[in-house]
This record gives structure tokens, C-alpha cells and sequence, in this order.
């Protein structure tokens, strides 16, 4: 069942087996936000299990690109177009985000994004490979993030 991110009433729904499940339900709305006032997006995300070709997608790219496997349980994800976009997100239990943004143009701009909820860790399979610059948010406090451009077509 889908889910309304609402980032006036921030909610931890669809996050609460995460150690850090306010701070990500803040990521969240940060990114609900952020398409709401930038492209009048209004976004919604599923369960992971009920979501498995997103996630698949994003795990197929995090492997051919940089040969990752992210350890944390995904817990929701959402893939939608906006503006040339084609934007996937996948929330895991451990308070990571990771955003997949494919321009549909072939000149446009690909990359994959990692955000760190406030509070949690740098995951170990990232933690020797990215550097992770910090960004204040009213709605997530701290977040680190990092990112790599996408070289192969999918």
C-alpha cells in the first residue's frame, strides 16, 4: 500500500523498525519537500517487498557500477519521472537513502545517491569508498551525503 510523504507532520510510518526511524522519517520528508516545491511532485512511496523492481533496479546499478551490495534490509522505495527524470529512492532500516537519478536525455545527468540519516553510522560498505559531505535540514538535522555518476545505460 502506498504511502503520501507528508513533511509538515512528519511521520515515522513504514520506518519504525529502523534504529533511527525519526531521523529517517526527517530524510524522507527532506526529499518529499524538496520535489514538492521544485516540481510539484507529490511523493509517495510503497513497502520494499511490494516495490521489488525498484529495489532490484537500484541494487543492479549499486552492482555493475561500483560492485556494491548494501547490508541494511530496504524498507520503502518509490520510482517516479519529473522534469526529464527518472528518479528511484530506496529507504533501508539502517537510515540509508539511496536516490538513482537517470536523465532520459543520453547528454543529461546520472548518478546514484547515498544520504545518512542523522545518528547512524556510515555503513562499512561505503564507509572506505565515499567521502560524506554534511548538510543541515529543519526536518532531518544532519545529513551526509555522497554520490557517484552513473556510466553504463540502463
Amino acid at each position: 500500500m502506498s504511502y503520501v510523504v507528508d513533511f509538515v507532520d512528519v511521520s515515522t510510518e513504514g520506518l519504525e523498525s529502523s534504529p533511527v526511524a525519526e531521523a529517517l522519517a526527517g530524510l524522507r520528508a527532506n526529499e518529499a519537500r524538496y520535489y514538492k516545491n521544485k516540481y510539484d511532485h507529490v511523493f509517495t512511496v510503497e513497502p520494499a517487498a511490494e516495490a521489488s523492481e525498484v529495489v532490484d533496479h537500484v541494487h543492479r546499478i549499486l552492482a555493475e557500477e561500483r560492485d556494491l551490495v548494501i547490508g541494511s534490509r530496504p524498507l520503502e522505495a518509490t520510482a517516479f519521472e519529473v522534469d526529464g527524470l527518472r528518479m528511484a529512492y530506496v529507504f533501508y532500516e539502517s537510515g540509508l537513502s539511496v536516490n538513482v537519478m537517470y536523465a532520459l536525455d543520453p547528454a543529461g545527468k546520472r548518478a546514484v545517491g547515498f544520504k545518512l540519516s542523522d545518528g547512524m553510522e556510515v555503513p562499512e560498505e561505503l564507509a572506505s569508498r565515499f567521502t560524506f559531505a554534511r548538510q543541515k535540514s529543519k526536518l532531518a538535522g544532519t545529513i551526509r551525503g555522497s554520490y557517484f555518476v552513473i556510466k553504463g545505460k540502463y
